[in-house]
């Protein structure tokens, strides 16, 4: 399996170099999957593996000044903290037996895991829709919602804590629609936002989490060589076309996460 899971790394980057997003939600179904880290764990290497993939494509932005730093510091402060809250303090405070009904338990694991398909079900509805309403380039009335820019990030610093996944396709929309950003400047920022909040999230992981260095550095590395062979293909095939294809992905596996930990047991 773990072969299959070194591949599935590969197209996490591919996803994120190709689209624009959606890698970083396939990233806590490999490792439970395909290598059977448990939930709890696989929530804190995923934040290292999304942050650091997410910092070296977002270099390319940078270098072609399509990330405002402006919205990155509003955005990404109560991002920030939020995120290194609830791995500190929120994830280590929920007991490892929630409730049970007759004699089936709700775990830690199970309700970590329900709550990441929840979220995998509400992104593939992101990606499957069309006609969303955001403008792509348009920069006029370029304006700052600070109040909503705050409680955005607030909300997504607190499930990428709490799930582990980047929050792009949160991210974006509200970048585009609170801050007024092009699309391509709100996927530049975008990216330099998950990776300080990931990176510094997976700095406030407890201590009673064990890392296995050796699969996150290997598990990074075929995400990161997936993410420039996406921002390859992006150049010869649009991206936008294939999202709702990848949506509908994203949809299954989210009913299939919720089917195996709360039926199949």
């Amino acid at each position: 399996m773990e072969f299959i899971g070194y591949i599935a790394s590969v197209f996490i980057g591919i996803s994120l170099g190709l689209i624009g997003g959606g890698g970083s939600i396939l990233t806590v179904p490999v490792l439970v999957y395909l290598f059977f880290v448990d939930a709890v764990s696989a929530t804190a290497y995923s934040l290292f593996i999304v942050g650091l993939t997410s910092a070296v494509g977002s270099y390319d932005y940078f270098k072609n000044g399509l990330v405002n730093v402006k919205t990155a510091v509003i955005f990404g402060i109560p991002s920030i903290i939020a995120v290194f809250l609830t791995r500190a303090y929120i994830v280590p405070a929920i007991p490892k037996e929630i409730f049970s009904i007759g004699n089936f338990v709700v775990t830690k694991s199970i309700l970590i895991l329900v709550i990441f398909a929840l979220l995998m079900i509400a992104a593939s509805y992101s990606m499957i829709k069309k006609g969303n309403g955001i403008s792509h380039e348009s920069e006029n009335g370029r304006s700052f919602n600070y109040p909503l820019i705050i409680m955005e990030g607030l909300v997504v610093g607190a499930l990428t804590g709490l799930v582990g996944a980047g929050g792009g396709f949160l991210i974006i929309p509200a970048l585009v629609v609170l801050s007024k950003l092009p699309m391509k400047e709100a996927v530049g920022t975008s990216l330099v936002i998950i990776a300080l909040k990931s990176l510094i999230g997976f700095m406030g992981e407890s201590s009673e989490t064990i890392m296995n260095w050796q699969l996150l550095l290997s598990v990074s590395a075929f995400a990161i060589a997936g993410l420039y062979i996406g921002v390859k293909l992006s150049k010869k095939i649009d991206g936008a076309k294939l999202k709702p294809a990848f949506g509908w992905f994203i949809l299954v596996m989210g009913i299939y996460i919720i089917i195996k930990e709360t039926i199949i047991k």
